[in-house]
């Protein structure tokens, strides 16, 4: 039985953690026009940080925060 807590999926994850956790972000991230690699590293910041940085709302992130969670 593995008992090693998982972070929580939210807007203040880092880049790094949340591809760790789900690497299928990475496309989802891809898709809305967020560059979360750059040569195979995780950029840095947080999932609202770089969403902010594209122009995205909070709207916006909360709703990529529930989709990524469903992957």
């Amino acid at each position: 039985m593995n008992e090693t807590k998982q972070k929580e999926i939210t807007k203040d994850i880092t880049i790094e953690e949340l591809i760790n956790i789900k690497p299928a972000a990475v496309t989802y991230l891809m898709q809305k026009g967020i560059r979360c690699l750059i040569c195979g590293e995780p950029t840095w910041g947080t999932l609202e940080s770089v969403s902010k940085e594209k122009g995205f709302s909070d709207n916006d992130i909360e709703k990529f925060v529930e989709e990524i969670k469903s992957l």
